[in-house]
């Protein structure tokens, strides 16, 4: 089966990927829980309170993407040999599905999730497949996933289901 840890080029220099283990589990559960900051500002829940609810929806969310994606690469994002994000996506016979990627909130918007990104559809045209993708409509990053040629195929309940082709330049 295809990978894209063994495939991923052109990161930006001192990035790179590697396989999730055991040891990083603290770190993904705190940079889930960074990523859902503003949708919990308005909640009136203390601080306790909402690191106990994001450390479950950590959980549910880990464990659904086990069970669903059972072949899917569980990534982490490194700078300098330091964690900084996850990267989850699965190579399909019909696609690439990129699951889910992350940054820690210091290194967001400076082109590291967008490099990553177009490394994953360099990849996905060599193999002649489209990438798919699940991203709330309120999500940044759906603006870029516009600019990188992804189009909304349906909305699955609160999410826009998107599609990048393959290149036509790889079908040539």
């Amino acid at each position: 089966m295809a990978s894209f840890l063994a495939s991923a080029q052109g990161l930006p220099a001192g990035v790179t990927l590697r396989e999730e283990c055991a040891a990083d589990r603290e770190f993904l559960a705190d940079l889930f829980a960074s990523t859902r900051e503003d949708e919990l500002r308005a909640v009136p829940w203390d601080d306790a309170q909402k690191r106990t609810f994001l450390r479950g929806q950590f959980e549910l969310q880990r464990t659904h993407y086990r069970q669903h994606y059972p072949g899917a690469e569980w990534l982490v994002v490194q700078a300098d040999a330091a964690a900084i994000g996850r990267l989850y996506t699965d190579t399909g016979p019909r696609e690439v599905r990129l699951m889910e990627i992350a940054l820690t909130a210091e290194r967001r918007n400076n082109g590291i999730g967008t490099t990553i990104t177009s490394s994953m559809l360099r990849y996905a045209d060599d193999l002649g497949l489209p990438v798919t993708l699940h991203v709330e409509p309120f999500n940044p990053a759906l603006r870029l996933y516009e600019r990188l040629g992804f189009v909304m195929r349906e909305t699955r309940g609160i999410y826009l289901f998107m599609e990048r082709p393959v290149s036509l330049a790889a079908e040539r």
